[in-house]
């Protein structure tokens, strides 16, 4: 059974940082292109960043230059570092296998003074 396990959410000010950890198990991690995605109230799924299998990035314009998706295969975790966070990163951040919807809870970020 796929399970993927959001961490690391939380309040933060406006210019700060947090690191996202997704734990993967179920299937086989390195093999996958993985991908964050947010949802903030009352909106719909947005998408965030992508990783490949075989470490190539690709990230929304709306965050490019702030956030970095990566991924330890050895530890079958993704991360997204995110730097520079605007109120407008407020949403739920939730880590997907590529062509999969959301299996897991989430974890939440909120941005504000």
């Amino acid at each position: 059974e796929v399970q993927l396990v959001e961490s690391g959410g939380g309040l933060v000010q406006p210019g700060g940082s947090l690191r996202l950890s997704c734990a993967a198990s179920g299937f086989t991690f390195s093999k996958y292109a993985m991908s964050w995605v947010r949802q903030a109230p009352g909106k719909g799924l947005e998408w965030v960043s992508t990783i490949t299998s075989g470490g190539s990035t690709t990230s929304a314009s709306s965050v490019k230059g702030r956030f970095t998706i990566s991924r330890d295969n050895a530890k079958n975790t993704l991360y997204l570092q995110m730097n520079s966070l605007k109120p407008e990163d407020t949403a739920v951040y939730y880590c997907k296998m590529v062509g999969s919807s959301p299996s897991g809870q989430g974890t939440q970020v909120t941005v504000s003074s």
